[in-house]
């Protein structure tokens, strides 16, 4: 369990980081796909391929400070090493002792912060978010800086569907 915490940790950061840049993108990362709000990316090929929809986020608050990039991501690994797994990517460090949330609807799930990144902190609620992922219209993640700025975030669910859909089926 922690082995495929830290290593998708790692993948998580170094997709993210990857696809930023324009080289690694034309040679590593391919936009496979884009439904709605919701882009579709491979990198990879074979049992060491990585599927993975990426949105930025709508909103972002407070407006008065510089948040970087804020990405909600959703990974399929072709060695099923991860079916699915949402996460959320900072433009900053996130403070580890307060947990991030996601919420669609009424339902709010806790993260867990690395560095900048969060993952949903019980694996069985993993499949109940990309659920209400589904289901939803737009979704909100709710974090606190290293230095202690609260933020929040919106992002859009149009074409999450769609987008899990080809991530899926591209990494099955």
């Amino acid at each position: 369990m922690t082995r495929r915490i830290l290593t998708t940790v790692f993948s998580c950061a170094t997709i993210v980081a990857m696809t930023a840049s324009p080289a690694f993108a034309e040679t590593e990362s391919k936009l496979a796909g884009k439904h709605g709000d919701w882009s579709v990316y491979t990198q990879g090929s074979g049992t060491k391929q990585i599927c993975y929809v990426l949105s930025e986020a709508l909103a972002k608050s407070p407006g008065n400070v510089d948040h970087g990039d804020i990405y909600f991501m959703v990974s399929n690994w072709k060695n099923g090493a991860a079916t699915e797994q949402p996460s959320f990517l900072a433009g900053y460090d996130l403070k580890t002792t307060r947990a991030p949330k996601a919420q669609v609807g009424s339902t709010s799930l806790s993260m867990f912060a690395a560095d900048n990144e969060a993952f949903i902190s019980e694996n069985g609620d993993e499949k109940k978010l990309v659920s209400k992922m589904r289901a939803g219209s737009t979704m909100t993640v709710s974090a606190v800086s290293k230095r202690g700025t609260q933020t929040r975030y919106t992002f859009s669910l149009k074409g999450v569907t769609a987008a899990l859909k080809q991530s899926k089926t591209a990494c099955g």
